[in-house]
């Protein structure tokens, strides 16, 4: 390979791997599975170790900052005696290799772990034996586990736990004095998002009577939902014609960042604690008795009869298989089985690199696969325009279920893997994704099959599509294939837009195959008797959908802005739109330069590209006649954000106002709109700035923290009386 080729490699794979960090770890949405992602970090870790100068030189703009040297998983003094090897060493701490995935969402106080959160190795096969044909040579296994831990520790007479590796998200639990403060995720492994509002109480103990003398104690664990309650979840989904989640994994890690709390503790999760960081004052001899404490102390631990116990490799291999066994009976998701030294001393002894600790490994289980031949690649339509291929299969039965479609991720991922319509293939459903197409049979091509040519594919479909620049992805030029309107119009309804009542799936899907609704405004013209033919549909299910399309001419601005679908420009910068210019034709009016008050550069002299787009978006003729037929034609009114008043005439100006627990009749977002509207500031954290924190039901580590502070403690009550005084000053009422 040559040398510009080399660079270009490591910076695309950094880019590609960023990506996926950020669709699993922020937006709980991955689009490939865990082996499909480790074999990317492994192509890069092995180009950055045999090209060290490249890999200095090649840089990507996607990297997050590194988190330094992470300091164990069981004691904050690990690091003293660890023992310096070859595999610590990272051509570029910027580089996916070197830290762990960020998962901070926007919304969330950020706090910093005393210990430091890492993430375990993963291996998937036991060794390079003559009898383990399926492994691959270059990818680390079970036994390079083992024979590493003999080249850093003395014998290897050891005794090994074996846990099961649980399928959810990991937390990071703080105690003071026994006394629950709040609970972070992992973040970058130094700091994260404090989530204590979004777990329910049942959840786990709030106070630990044996650990009130013990000043901080950070026990780690992983949040789950039983697989009961995600079908549960499912079918409410389905039946208000939305879209089902896509795992279990993937509903816990959407449920902890929501911002609507008291959705979240409507979902029933559940905790296991199976690991400590910071915990001065307080020993554990080895990782057994840390699990033996944790049950002691009344916490949700491993399942009964967990960990097993193995002493040498060959106990280990039986316990990892005895689990294999038995985990199918959990009510919970499980992909592994994570194997750890018990002896906490060697564990310290070990250490740990950059990422991940020495003394333990996490072996994951081989998804179930099956061979099945392709008939067809056809082309999946996002809400935003890119095109996903898709493999369209002989049916064939795996986990239980019978499989006729598969991811095939992008072009440059069917040309990796030589993908060609007629090959038999192997197919893969693992816990994480919908079924992916790992790889052809190549002894079995039949002798016709030609390479798969995605543009010339996308001609014959007549899809005008351009491949964006340094991205795998394709993207419609135009708007007007179905299956995009399909999308644009679900996202128009959806309750984060418009909040259309009974516009699900199932009714978009017919008045587009009708012809009833070709873009956003038609849903404004829909008749009574154009309702009544469409399927399921009576006088009263047609009365009520009607009722909420009216009812929608009057939402919030931002809620219009965002559901028109401008690239680029979520619901918060919708927002920031509404408060900023007041009116749609105000927005379209813009000049970009008006527009770039409202985003920030990236710090290296960059302008933004978010104006650029909201611009040109209002610049096509398609969306001004949209917009026009929307405002015009069938009266859209929506409701802008009120004028700031002048300040002196609030009764909360200057006042810092902090939200905490369920208020008896107001949702944490109509709690912070009657603050801001009364000219208070309502902030996520307490300080001692904070003039008042409001209290209600289940009042977390927040009303704790007031009261250490000697801040002002309201109800709902006392805010009302107080917002109630501007009927005193001469202004209307904000509870009219």
């Amino acid at each position: 390979m040559a040398e510009n080729d080399i660079v270009g490699e490591i910076v695309r794979l950094r880019a590609e791997i960023e990506r996926h960090n950020d669709l699993y770890y922020k937006h709980a949405a991955p689009e490939i599975s865990d082996p499909e992602y480790d074999e990317l970090l492994a192509r890069l870790k092995r180009l950055e170790e045999e090209n060290p100068l490249f890999a200095a030189i090649a840089t990507t703009s996607t990297a997050e900052s590194t988190p330094a040297k992470l300091v164990g998983q069981q004691s904050h003094q690990h690091l003293g005696n660890a023992i310096p090897l070859d595999d610590d060493y990272v051509t570029d701490p910027k580089s996916p290799i070197a830290h762990v995935g960020n998962d901070h969402s926007e919304g969330f106080v950020l706090r910093k772990h005393t210990v430091k959160m890492g993430s375990l190795d993963n291996v998937y096969c036991l060794d390079h034996s003559k009898k383990d044909t399926k492994s691959d040579k270059k990818k680390p296994t079970l036994k390079d586990f083992y024979n590493k831990l003999k080249k850093i520790l003395p014998s290897n007479d050891w005794k090994f736990v074996i846990e099961p590796k649980f399928d959810g998200v990991s937390v990071n639990l703080v105690f003071e004095r026994g006394v629950f403060k709040y609970a972070l995720t992992r973040g970058n492994g130094t700091e994260g998002d404090d989530i204590s509002e979004n777990l329910h109480t049942e959840l786990f103990p709030r106070t630990i009577p044996w650990l009130q003398n013990i000043m901080t104690v950070e026990l780690r664990g992983e949040i789950l939902m039983d697989r009961k309650e995600f079908d549960r979840i499912n079918e409410a989904q389905i039946e208000q014609g939305r879209v089902a989640y896509m795992n279990p994994r993937n509903l816990v890690a959407g449920t902890i960042k929501t911002l609507d709390h008291q959705e979240a503790k409507k979902r029933q999760m559940r905790l296991v604690i199976y690991g400590i960081g910071y915990h001065e004052g307080i020993t554990f001899p080895t990782q057994s008795a840390l699990h033996a404490k944790i049950r002691e102390w009344g916490l949700p631990g491993l399942p009964e009869g967990y960990p097993l116990r193995a002493r040498g490799f060959d106990e280990v291999w039986k316990c990892i298989e005895k689990l294999d066994r038995e985990r199918k009976k959990f009510p919970y998701d499980t992909d592994g089985a994570v194997v750890k030294l018990d002896d906490i001393a060697l564990q310290e002894k070990a250490g740990s690199t950059s990422k991940a600790p020495r003394w333990a490994i996490a072996y994951k289980y081989a998804p179930e696969q099956a061979v099945t031949r392709l008939n067809a690649i056809t082309i999946q339509i996002g809400r935003t325009g890119v095109l996903t291929p898709v493999a369209e299969l002989e049916p064939v039965l795996i986990s239980g279920s019978m499989v006729s479609r598969a991811t095939l991720h992008n072009e440059d991922e069917i040309k990796r893997k030589d993908i060609r319509v007629g090959d038999w293939v192997v197919v893969e459903k693992a816990g994480e994704i919908i079924p992916a197409v790992i790889n052809a049979v190549l002894d079995k091509r039949p002798a016709d099959a030609e390479p798969f040519d995605f543009a010339k594919h996308l001609k014959a479909l007549g899809l005008d599509a351009v491949r964006e620049p340094g991205q795998a992805a394709w993207r419609l030029r135009g708007d007007s294939d179905p299956e995009l309107l399909r999308r644009r119009l679900r996202h128009f309804a959806s309750r984060q837009a418009m909040d259309i009542e009974g516009m699900g799936e199932a009714v978009v899907n017919q008045l587009v195959d009708l012809g009833l609704v070709k873009d956003e405004a038609d849903i404004y013209a829909l008749t009574k008797e154009q309702l009544l033919n469409l399927e399921k549909f009576a006088e009263k299910s047609a009365d009520n959908l009607l009722e909420a399309i009216e009812a929608s001419k009057t939402r919030d601005l931002w809620r219009l802005i965002h559901g028109i679908g401008i690239p680029q420009v979520g619901a918060q910068t919708a927002k920031d739109l509404a408060n900023r210019f007041r009116s749609l034709p105000f927005i379209a009016q813009a000049t970009e330069d008006e527009l770039m008050s409202l985003f920030k550069w990236d710090g290296k002299g960059n302008k933004p590209i978010t104006p650029n787009i909201i611009h040109a978006f209002f610049e096509r003729p398609d969306k001004k006649d949209i917009i026009a037929r929307l405002l015009d034609t069938h009266g859209l009114t929506p409701t802008a954000p009120e004028a700031p008043a002048e300040s002196d005439a609030l009764p909360l100006a200057g006042k810092t106002i902090v939200i905490t627990g369920t208020l008896p009749s107001l949702s944490r977002d109509e709690a912070k709109e009657l603050i801001e509207r009364a000219g208070g500031k309502a902030s996520g954290s307490v300080s001692k700035k904070t003039s008042y924190v409001l209290a209600g039901e289940e009042a977390g580590s927040k009303l704790t923290k007031a009261q250490e502070l000697g801040i002002q403690v309201i109800d709902e009550a006392e805010l009302r009386r107080m917002i109630g005084e501007m009927a005193d000053k001469g202004q209307q009422s904000l509870f009219q």
